[in-house]
């Protein structure tokens, strides 16, 4: 087993997760990363928000005057560029195009994984997202968790020793049709459908969560290889579950935009 640097980053999004379904869930595994801070997310829908949080623009809290957990005061990942300097401190700078590029530039190993159709690289906008990974799985669904944990644990052991690694993981167990890899139900049947008569809030509610905390166990090996390591944790968005009669994501409203945000960060 390759050691990691102690300057290796861990990326986590939570694609689609509520913040009152983390709020309302048992994650030990992730809790131990740090306190949750109920945070808004940068935009409504996959692409848009990652695009933002590539760009050093993670969730925040906009009214909080602290580096890290609100963007505008201070980043984690501060791009050098044109954007607002911020009045904090930010806690890596990086040079390039996007994140990935700048720690790529630092001599990291980028790897990456996404669940979500948004990350396939077959697809014009997949590769923007992906384009700059040295090393890439999309596995083709959204419920493979355990398989893009696995992969990255290999591709980590098969990285020099030393090199310090930024992996990025997109969960999508907590996406719409809130499925797991062994779950009770049905994934055919999605409960929560855009403009829909027969959706399900309740249902939306129940799976959700146990889709996180299943992915709470099936994280835990990456977690674990991360736990002397910078790890961010976040949703990318959130889901409307009937209110104001609206459902799923791709709107602006709070129940979308609202996100757990987690972090450790450390500085070797």
């Amino acid at each position: 087993m390759t050691e990691l640097s102690r300057n290796s980053v861990l990326l986590v999004t939570l694609d689609s997760c509520r913040f009152d379904t983390f709020e309302n869930s048992v994650t030990p595994n992730l809790d131990r990363v740090g306190p949750m801070h109920r945070a808004m997310a940068p935009s409504y829908f996959t692409f848009a928000s990652h695009a933002a949080i590539f760009a050093g623009f993670t969730p925040g809290v906009a009214a909080a005057r602290e580096s890290f957990v609100n963007p505008k005061y201070g980043k984690i990942f501060k791009l050098g560029g044109a954007a607002f300097p911020g009045r904090g401190r930010a806690h890596i700078a990086l040079e390039g195009h996007n994140i990935i590029d700048g720690f790529r530039r630092k001599g990291f190993l980028t790897l990456g994984t996404g669940a979500v159709g948004w990350f396939d690289p077959a697809t014009q906008p997949g590769r923007l997202l992906t384009q700059d990974f040295e090393r890439y799985f999309y596995p083709g669904n959204t419920w493979s968790n355990a398989r893009q944990v696995d992969w990255l644990l290999g591709q980590i052991d098969d990285s020099p020793p030393g090199q310090p690694v930024f992996a990025f993981i997109n969960v999508g167990e907590t996406h719409v049709p809130y499925y797991h890899e062994g779950a009770s139900w049905d994934r055919a049947h999605n409960p929560c459908v855009p403009f829909a008569d027969k959706n399900d809030a309740m249902e939306c509610r129940r799976r959700q969560k146990a889709c996180l905390e299943h992915c709470d166990r099936t994280l835990e090996p990456l977690l674990s290889r991360f736990r002397e390591a910078t790890v961010v944790i976040c949703g990318d968005h959130g889901d409307a579950w009937g209110e104001d009669d609206l459902w799923e994501h791709g709107i602006h409203h709070p129940a979308v935009l609202e996100v757990p945000l987690l972090f450790r960060l450390v500085t070797a």
